[in-house]
């Protein structure tokens, strides 16, 4: 046969190229002349799952009850232990029959979220840099994003004064992140209220992704977009447990917030997939309820490490700030190279992968992101390989 009869969607046909794929591919090359890589790139933890998580779920996998299908909107057990950990964490009370969802992993419920809110033509109010997902979300809902840029003079926060009059009349969603991912920026009480008048005033919905509000250093302790008057009015909050307990794999999260927004998300879901395995659900309840010291020594690590790595990039010659929260660290490109210029140039001449800034959105040009998820000897490796090839 000369010609495939398989002809891709349009929405596929409009996906931007994927940000890992080229990394991956010149990756591989470089791996293949026998080079050591060290991977700073994806944002995958390295620490295992906590003991007590992992024991709650061997005894959770011995009920044959949990076996059969699970609760489209997930247990009441589990979403009562979220409005609990919301109460005590965040001083927030959220119903569980009516305000608290689970998730197969905080990013399954966000691409899914412009689809029960988001009509062909609508607009969304899409951060960038971000992460890719809220893009494309919002192409596969047949809607059309609107980018707030994220600028370094405004501490990377949107400027919502900026947005036109007619879009933000005529936009369904805003997606907002922090602390941020990639930037690993934080938000203030003030912008959070800012947002909420916003929404209010021209009817949008907001979307917060909370993912990183456990991972914070020095004593910061990141806030929730709901705890600000007004907000689960117009807003829905985004969790994983994925960061917060090192379970990436496990697929489990949460959102909570505006009873409607959270009603059409269920609606959504309930035709789409069929929940959270119930094993992983009674493990995320002992994660939620259980002895939160594994946070706080998951906390000192990365603070560690964080440490460890502005200092050695300091004195390789870049520019780069200590972050509040996160594990990222965004750093500047040197004069002279562009984002993925600078990538290329540390995997092909220190065998070190970090992520190009602007692959998470053009405003993100002159930037690159790292990841701390490598241990305190491989970072130290890594940095030590830098400063002898960039400046």
């Amino acid at each position: 046969m000369d010609q495939s009869f398989v002809v891709r969607a349009q929405r596929l046909r409009r996906l931007p190229p994927y940000l890992f794929k080229a990394i991956d591919e010149k990756k591989a090359a470089v791996k293949a002349r026998g080079v050591d890589i060290i991977d700073l790139g994806v944002g995958d933890p390295d620490l295992p799952t906590p003991p007590h998580i992992l024991e709650a779920m061997k005894k959770a996998l011995d009920d044959p009850s949990n076996h059969r299908y699970p609760s489209y909107s997930g247990m009441l057990e589990f979403r009562e232990a979220v409005a609990q950990w919301y109460h005590e964490r965040f001083g927030v009370s959220v119903a569980p029959e009516r305000e608290v969802i689970s998730l197969i992993g905080s990013k399954e419920g966000i691409a899914h979220f412009p689809l029960a809110l988001v009509d062909t033509g609508d607009r969304v109010l899409v951060p960038s840099p971000a992460y890719p997902v809220y893009h494309i979300a919002t192409l596969f809902a047949g809607g059309e994003s609107y980018v707030m840029p994220l600028e370094e003079r405004r501490g990377f926060l949107p400027d919502l004064d900026s947005i036109p009059e007619e879009v933000a009349v005529s936009s369904k969603v805003m997606f907002i992140n922090y602390p941020n991912n990639p930037t690993s920026a934080v938000a203030s009480r003030e912008f959070f209220e800012r947002v909420v008048e916003f929404a209010m005033r021209y009817k949008i919905v907001v979307c917060h992704d909370a993912a990183y509000t456990e991972l914070a250093f020095d004593g910061y302790r990141p806030l929730s977009f709901l705890q600000v008057d007004g907000a689960k009015e117009v807003g829905v909050e985004f969790h994983s447990l994925s960061k917060t307990y090192n379970m990436t794999g496990w697929r489990i999260g949460f959102a909570v917030g505006n009873p409607d927004a959270i009603s059409a998300l269920g609606d959504i879901k309930s035709n789409i997939d069929s929940g959270v395995f119930q094993a992983v659900q009674w493990a995320a309840i002992e994660a939620l309820r259980g002895d939160q010291g594994c946070v706080e020594e998951m906390i000192r690590v990365y603070q560690e490490r964080r440490d460890l790595m502005v200092q050695g990039l300091r004195e390789a010659g870049f520019e780069v700030t200590p972050p509040k929260a996160t594990f990222y660290l965004w750093v500047k490109v040197p004069e002279g190279y562009t984002s993925a210029g600078m990538t290329e140039h540390l995997l092909e001449k220190a065998g070190v992968v970090v992520t190009p800034g602007n692959g998470f959105g053009e405003p993100g040009e002159g930037f690159f992101r790292i990841a701390l998820t490598q241990d305190k000897a491989r970072l130290e490796e890594a940095v030590n390989r830098m400063k002898q090839v960039v400046l």
